[in-house]
């Protein structure tokens, strides 16, 4: 179920969205929801990534080199 959410913005920034849109050829509200929900998805991106270096900082994933890899799958 969608919710109807309603966000002032300064007029510049309200233009530039509406001028994204137009190039994209969407609605101002269909483009902002796209923007949203990419950014979203870059955010858990990060979390994952940033999850994954910790993993190798502590040890706990090993790191190999495309060599070693390539070499693991000829086994």
């Amino acid at each position: 179920m969608n919710k109807r959410v309603t966000i002032e913005m300064p007029d510049e920034m309200l233009k530039l969205v509406e001028g994204y849109a137009a190039e994209k050829g969407a609605a101002p509200d269909a483009y902002m929801r796209e923007v949203i929900e990419q950014h979203l998805e870059d955010l858990h991106d990060i979390a994952l990534a940033e999850a994954a270096m910790e993993r190798i900082r502590t040890g706990e994933d090993k790191v190999i080199s495309s060599e070693e890899f390539w070499r693991g799958l000829d086994d």
